[in-house]
């Protein structure tokens, strides 16, 4: 049997672990939320990235796979991070310090339309369907109500949180046509590498801006950081990459939308968080929109000439 392509996955555990993965990127919010609380960004994200590349060293040397060791692979691994964790990590962080975990949740998960017009004004490896544009459309048309009703107060706090988060997103996107490059590796020697060249740019700088030794982290922050890292973080990835190879990379954008509601969700339920009407509307229109980027179409079964 094929390893990375299993003939016959057991649908109904591939779609449980789906499900688990986008509960586990959506609880990412939360946890964040409670970390910054007593954990100052910089800091909460360096400890996030080194506990998790640590975690995630540690199952690739289970599973006896070796980190490639050249400097030209380590240098996109720094690059890589700085796109995919680094920099959008941070300004979450930094965000939700402002933002309720819920809008930080509807906001961060435009990533997969701005992946799409960053392909569209940069590599044009995809073509433009309706059904994407209807996508970008919905939205942006998301964004705009959440951001754009706070605009109107003027340039505020949450404001510039909001605008930071959506940045994230688009960092996020920069982040996944640069990985498209990483062909001939084994997945997760990406997602290490990336985490361990992360912690080694932010624990220096966390070092210098934050002085964590000075912090007095509170019980629930620290707990908050732990869960992140080794949960929404080391195991996501594990189930992310099991993931691509029964359901394809495809099906398994599918946690994209569906992260969008569980993240509300859970802000609602454990942090008591209430979404405006605004927010629900554009809540409604993000999900349509990235649905609409990620669920492959129907194939048309060809017909047979009599």
């Amino acid at each position: 049997m094929d390893e990375a392509h299993p003939r016959h996955p057991n649908m109904a555990v591939e779609l449980a672990l789906l499900l688990l993965l986008a509960t586990l990127w959506g609880a990412s919010y939360t946890f964040i939320k409670l970390g910054v609380a007593t954990i100052p960004p910089i800091t909460l994200i360096a400890a996030r990235t080194a506990i998790a590349g640590v975690l995630l060293l540690m199952i690739m040397r289970w599973r006896g796979l070796k980190m490639p060791r050249d400097a030209a692979t380590w240098r996109r691994f720094m690059f890589q991070a700085c796109l995919n964790s680094v920099i959008p990590w941070t300004m979450i962080a930094w965000g939700e310090r402002s933002l309720d975990a819920g809008l930080a949740t509807i906001l961060n998960s435009t990533s997969p339309i701005f992946t799409f017009l960053l392909t569209l004004a940069i590599t044009r490896h995809e073509a433009l369907t309706s059904r994407k544009l209807l996508g970008v459309a919905a939205g942006m048309a998301g964004i705009c109500l959440i951001v754009g009703v706070q605009a109107l107060s003027g340039f505020g706090e949450q404001l510039t949180a909001q605008i930071v988060t959506l940045l994230a997103a688009v960092c996020y996107a920069g982040a996944a046509i640069f990985g498209r490059g990483f062909k001939g590796l084994d997945p997760m020697a990406p997602a290490a590498g990336s985490l361990l060249s992360g912690a080694a740019i932010l624990i220096p700088l966390s070092l210098v801006v934050e002085q964590p030794w000075t912090l007095t982290p509170s019980t629930n922050s620290l707990l908050a950081l732990l869960a992140l890292a080794v949960f929404s973080t080391a195991l996501a990835f594990v189930i992310y990459f099991r993931l691509i190879q029964t359901l394809g990379s495809v099906g398994t954008t599918a946690q994209a939308y569906l992260r969008v509601p569980i993240g509300v969700g859970l802000g609602v339920v454990f942090l008591g968080e209430r979404l405006s009407a605004t927010a629900w509307i554009g809540l409604a229109c993000v999900v349509i929109g990235v649905a609409a980027m990620t669920i492959p179409p129907r194939k048309v079964p060809a017909r047979v000439s009599p």
